[in-house]
């Protein structure tokens, strides 16, 4: 995928992982893109390693896979920030 692609896909996956496990952290918007192209990034590897496939682009496997990467990411954020 392009770079613009990542990074739309990262500000609606960050979005995404934001609601499922919202916190007190104070992220604005450039954080949420940020960790929703992590968590892409994470959940692809994670995806890979456990035989459930990559971040191929807009599907719903691999923004299901992104949002874990997130979420992933948004729990090690939030005890590292804490």
């Amino acid at each position: 995928m392009g770079i613009l692609l990542w990074i739309v896909m990262g500000l609606i996956v960050g979005i995404i992982a934001k609601f499922i496990m919202p916190g007190r952290d104070g992220s604005g918007f450039i954080m949420t893109v940020i960790l929703g192209i992590v968590g892409a990034i994470v959940g692809g590897w994670l995806g890979s390693l456990l035989g459930l496939g990559t971040v191929t682009g807009f599907d719903v496997r691999s923004i299901l896979i992104a949002v874990a990467g997130a979420l992933v990411v948004l729990f090690v954020w939030h005890k590292i920030r804490n």
